[in-house]
């Protein structure tokens, strides 16, 4: 009997981390984006600040527009638009959760 619960266990547990290519690919892309994505962030708390305070944003404003600008960055950001659709659309509810925990997990080390 305790064999039998381990297997299922073992099996359901398995089967719920089973995410779709599309998934996968979108949650990499994501880790590889994740330092430019926290710069961008800090700079924009920034620029509020700086705003709110007074302050030239011009040069917070040029080193966001340098991230913009990078190839890599922009080919990666591009990725991620193209797999967005696909990904809200997944039939594979643990697509969506994976995704939602991946990026709240990185919201929180940026800070």
């Amino acid at each position: 009997m305790r064999l039998l619960l381990f297997l299922s266990l073992l099996v359901f547990h398995s089967g719920s981390h089973a995410l779709s290519a599309e998934a996968k690919e979108f949650m990499q892309i994501n880790r590889d984006l994740e330092p430019v994505q926290c710069e961008k962030r800090r700079l924009r708390r920034q620029m509020a600040m700086a705003q709110i305070e007074g302050k030239s944003v011009e040069e917070m404003h040029k080193r966001f527009a340098e991230l913009n600008r990078d190839p890599k960055t922009a080919k990666l950001e591009k990725r991620l638009a193209e797999l967005a659709p696909h990904v809200r659309k997944s039939n594979d509810p643990e697509d969506l959760r994976a995704i939602s925990n991946q990026q709240r997990e990185a919201f929180y080390r940026c800070e």
